[in-house]
């Protein structure tokens, strides 16, 4: 290959190896399963897609669906190869985003109550992610499932979410009451940093 492909672009290719789909589909497939641990706007999808095409790893063919015009995507030999070839080499390390920590990270110039409100934001959308996690596992029952032969794939996946989800949950109601003999988000009082952190 000329051009090193993004990340972005090697999913792409992991979600046509197993069907063909139009960009919309496309983008909200990675909402749906990628947008868990990769999330990526829209427009990243539709560029990255294009891309593909350009480099002989998808082909795009124009279609009409109920008098629409659409373009539906699949993957090549050549793609199949790179995507095996991407999948064969070492990750990239592990980033997380999260605002909520952000917010958390710079407290101090903030007030007490509104980084109590931030840790309880972030429990709270955990246990939603949660209970999202839970509608999906339960989809897994229909049976007009499409992903049936990739249930043991998006077991493991899905496990990992709920780990991070439950761990950020606990977490947070964790670091709330660690707050609540402090005086304000400048003056721990007498909250003891290192026993915090003593993992023992």
């Amino acid at each position: 290959m000329t051009t090193k492909l993004t990340s972005t672009s090697e999913a792409l290719l992991g979600l046509l190896s197993i069907q063909p789909w139009t960009t919309y589909e496309l983008a909200k497939q990675v909402e749906r399963s990628l947008g868990w641990f990769w999330p990526r706007t829209e427009r990243k999808v539709y560029d990255e897609a294009k891309k593909l095409v350009a480099a002989g790893l998808a082909t795009a063919k124009d279609e009409a669906s109920g008098g629409r015009p659409r373009t539906v995507y699949r993957i090549t030999a050549k793609g199949r190869r790179e995507l095996a070839r991407w999948l064969a080499e070492p990750s990239a390390p592990t980033k997380l985003e999260a605002e909520s920590l952000v917010r958390v990270f710079f407290a101090d110039a903030g007030g007490l109550a509104d980084l109590r409100r931030t840790l309880r934001g972030f429990g709270r959308e955990a246990e939603e992610r949660l209970s999202e996690l839970g509608d999906l596992i339960a989809a897994a029952d229909d049976p007009d499932y499409p992903y049936e032969g990739r249930v043991h794939i998006n077991a493991l996946a899905i496990r990992f979410q709920m780990d991070l989800y439950r761990t950020i949950a606990g977490w947070a109601d964790w670091a709330e009451r660690q707050t609540e003999d402090w005086v304000d988000a400048r003056d721990p009082g007498a909250w003891d940093w290192r026993r915090a952190l003593d993992r023992r």
